[in-house]
């Protein structure tokens, strides 16, 4: 009953107000019918039901089911949960219990990246009997431990390091990759980790994306096979050896679609249509589950501005409703966080919509453990769905046979360190080299090369086996490593240098090509340097742009009537037209890993003169002709400069074409960049707060530590934003991404940022405009004076060259913040429509002479 004493049902309705009513009832209805739909849409109709070679057997369902019933929510809760190492505690494990941890890329026991195998298996005990340990009211449920093992045992110095994938897929060897997945096993068994986050299965349509090496290829089909081979490899085969005590658990990842993205833009946004979404995306998926994968990652990236993390249709209705996947879905690092109206320590949609285990690597695991049981206790997570999500964190750690078998210290393969680099290992590495090396011209026949001559090794990769091994070698980016991090590695003129000195013949490392006896041939190593996500995303393939160091190297040899063979080190294929004319003969070698070696075995005949290995290794990703030839692929129309499956061997002809070299042929396009525009704009994200510490903020209105934002309308609803700063320190609003972004574009056709901005109150303190760089990203412009000439209280339209910004020291490859505006003055003022436009269309506000 109402304060007024009338109750809803009592009122008088006229004629006009059903009739309203039965409108608005209509149109309810037809919403709610709306999004029912789009929820539920029938997946049935693209999506296979997947026959799985891993059954449910009923007495492990029954284990499940009686250990299930004996648990408190706490610690089911515990079982969804996973922090990092760096961020948690033996005690922490044992006072919460959590089903799982991992080491995230460069992240390694007690913080020592020289960490032993007996360091890390002592945390894996450590953490295990804490896990296990009845003494306090937590469960006695074995934790695992998950790593990034992607081209063997990465993280561990010593560990045999194989080429990165998108060789492998050149080499187009399932018997082979089942091999390798076979032995990193083994070497992960061996510092007694029981999970790998492995294989990757996106399938690469634009080669600017950061992590396209690690993808197999461009080819659906063979990262089904790969898929297959790879995850059977790493776990066992069913009703064989499943998970034995040489076996890992498998990752396939990332579900779904980040090979995808527009642009090439990691976690960026997908918008196949959903066939396309199958017959491209899914088909790893489908060969890694059929055969047993039992955990799946999910991904990052949007599909059509859903984030994947939170896509109950993809996770749900699909994966596990459909495809029949019964193992459990792991979230990616605080992936769970991007999802909209979500935080790092707040997700209930990620439960709801599938997600079986949150990724949570930062202190903010302890708040979301908290926020999550507040959730369920609640009811907006049904303890339903908790239910599932533990139901099957369990099934897979019986299948792993984790309540069974020993301790990580007392396992079969724990502590025999003989397995880290076995050479047994290594030679199956080194054919794993030979077998991707792709030869692209051999110009004349000049390979293979006599050993018995005069042999210059150039280039700045000749002698760095961390940039031929490229990311995740173990750092996460694959930086700030020295050869003496790889023992029992080869750099590729170790290889070259055993190779010939045997035979009588002299190899001399020179990386700037520069000799005192004239060589008889030089071999140049260059390419990518080393990078990993994000941080490899380009704005077009051209190699060395602005910066020919490499051409030069080769121009400069072949000038002194030197043979050159170009070996050239990437992650991707990319535009190299002028240094494929410099060179006699080019070769392919992706990111081969810690054993150069198999470069020189190819590269060279034997004592005897003979060929002892051809080049078999095929193209899996088509070649460019131009820069912006970023997305070509199979079976498109477009005709790529080496199409999908070219590849020399000694018997074909020598490639005599000459290309277009000239780097200023390709038409650079006007182009603009909008940061916000109504709200922010994808990859950015708005940060406000002290200089020191901003926050993000995703809501119409935030008070943060020195700055104040609210959402205002300019021309429609919300499209601008307030800010005040209290001056009671440095304040900042800065647009900036996860990885910093290629933006050279932007400067090589000269271009503004433009803003508009309506002011209420200035100080007297400088407002310094300024960009974040992936390093340091020079000085900041001071534009106090600027904005003192606008008129107070009206939008007016600031620009500012770039070029201001590339003078103060702005490395525009590596931008992860476009926009940053902070002051220590008490001001007020509104921003809105920030972007990058091209010089022509607007006036510059200032000069930067």
């Amino acid at each position: 009953m109402s304060s007024s004493g009338k109750s809803f049902s009592k009122w008088p309705l006229t004629l006009s107000t059903k009739l309203i009513a039965i409108v608005i009832l209509f149109v309810a209805a037809y919403w709610i019918a709306g999004v029912v739909s789009k929820d539920r849409k029938d997946a049935t109709k693209i999506w296979p039901v997947l026959t799985l070679e891993v059954k449910q057997e009923q007495e492990v369902e029954r284990n499940i089911a009686r250990i299930l019933s004996g648990m408190t929510l706490e610690q089911k809760i515990a079982q969804m949960i996973q922090p990092e190492i760096g961020d948690m505690t033996v005690e922490d494990m044992r006072l919460y219990g959590f089903g799982s941890y991992l080491n995230g890329g460069g992240s390694f026991p007690n913080g020592n990246k020289h960490a032993t195998p007996s360091d890390w298996i002592a945390l894996a005990e450590a953490m295990y009997q804490a896990s296990v340990d009845d003494s306090l009211d937590s469960s006695t449920i074995p934790t695992m431990w998950g790593t990034d093992a992607v081209h063997g045992h990465n993280n561990v110095i010593g560990a045999t390091l194989f080429p990165h994938n998108i060789g492998l897929g050149a080499a187009n060897n399932p018997a082979l990759i089942e091999q390798i997945a076979t032995i990193t096993a083994k070497e992960v068994m061996v510092t007694g980790i029981d999970w790998v986050f492995a294989p990757t299965v996106a399938v690469v349509r634009d080669d600017r994306w950061g992590r396209t090496y690690e993808g197999y290829s461009e080819d659906p089909q063979i990262v089904k096979a790969y898929a297959a081979s790879i995850v059977r490899g790493l776990q066992g085969r069913a009703n064989a050896d499943f998970l034995g005590d040489e076996r890992v658990i498998a990752t396939v990842k990332h579900f779904l679609g980040d090979g995808g993205t527009s642009d090439g833009i990691d976690q960026g946004d997908n918008t196949s249509a959903e066939q396309q979404l199958f017959d491209i995306h899914a088909q790893g998926y489908v060969g890694g589950i059929s055969v047993g994968a039992q955990t799946v990652m999910a991904s990052f990236n949007s599909w059509y501005g859903v984030k994947n993390h939170g896509n109950r249709y993809l996770l749900t209705s699909v994966l596990k409703e459909q495809m029949g996947f019964d193992g459990f879905v792991v979230g990616d690092w605080n992936g769970h966080g991007q999802i909209a109206d979500c935080s790092n320590d707040s997700c209930p949609q990620a439960v709801n919509a599938g997600l079986d285990v949150y990724m949570a690597p930062t202190k903010s695991w302890k708040p979301l453990f908290n926020n999550t049981l507040a959730q369920v206790k609640s009811g907006e997570i049904p303890i339903e769905r908790i239910d599932d999500a533990v139901t099957r964190v369990l099934r897979v750690k019986m299948r792993a046979g984790l309540f069974d078998k020993p301790s990580p210290a007392n396992r079969a393969l724990s502590g025999n360190t003989a397995l880290i680099g076995a050479k047994a290992h290594r030679d199956v590495a080194r054919q794993a080299v030979r077998e991707s090396l792709v030869l692209l011209k051999n110009e004349a026949g000049l390979l293979p090369l006599s050993p018995k001559q005069t042999v210059m090794v150039a280039g700045d990769g000749a002698d760095n086996i961390g940039k031929q091994s490229g990311g995740w070698s173990i750092t996460w980016q694959g930086t700030y490593n020295t050869n003496s991090d790889f023992p029992g590695g080869s750099s590729i003129y170790d290889g070259i240098q055993s190779h010939v000195t045997k035979v009588g013949g002299k190899a001399v490392l020179s990386p700037n090509g520069d000799y005192a006896i004239k060589p008889d041939v030089a071999i140049v190593v260059f390419g990518e340097e080393p990078y990993a996500e994000g941080h490899g995303d380009l704005d077009n393939l051209e190699y060395q742009r602005g910066n020919k160091q490499d051409l030069a190297l080769l121009k400069k040899l072949k000038a002194q009537g030197i043979p050159v063979v170009a070996v050239f080190i990437s992650g991707r294929p990319m535009w190299v037209n002028a240094e494929l004319n410099a060179a006699d003969a080019f070769v392919a070698a992706w990111l081969p890993g810690s054993e150069g070696e198999g470069v020189a075995e190819v590269l060279f005949r034997d004592a005897s003169g003979e060929v002892q290995f051809d080049f078999s290794g095929k193209l899996s990703f088509s070649w460019p002709a131009t820069p912006e030839q970023t997305a070509i692929n199979r079976f498109d129309n477009d005709t790529a400069l080496f199409p999908y499956g070219y590849g020399l061997t000694y018997a074909d002809s020598a490639r005599s074409k000459v290309l277009n070299e000239k780097a200023d042929f390709v038409t650079v396009q006007d182009q603009s960049m909008a940061i916000f525009e109504r709200a922010v704009q994808a990859p950015w994200v708005m940060m406000i707060g002290s200089k020191s510490k901003p926050s993000s903020v995703d809501s119409s209105e935030t008070q943060a530590e020195i700055v104040y934002l609210r959402s205002i309308d300019k021309n429609v609803q919300e499209d601008a934003r307030l800010f005040r700063f209290n001056g009671q320190g440095e304040g900042v609003i800065r647009f900036q991404s996860n990885f910093p972004r290629d933006l050279r574009a932007f400067i090589e056709r000269p271009s503004l940022l433009s803003f508009a901005v309506n002011i209420e109150q200035l100080g007297e303190q400088a407002v310094n405009l300024s960009m974040g760089c992936e390093a340091d990203c020079g000085e900041p412009i001071d534009i106090s004076k600027l904005l003192a000439k606008q008129p107070i209280g009206q939008w007016q339209t600031v620009t500012v060259p770039l070029s201001c910004f590339a003078n103060s020291g702005v490395n525009f490859a590596k931008v992860n913040s476009p926009f940053s505006l902070s002051s220590t003055s008490k001001m007020s003022l509104s921003l809105a429509d920030i972007e990058f436009v091209p010089i022509t269309d607007r006036k510059p506000s200032i000069s930067c002479l």
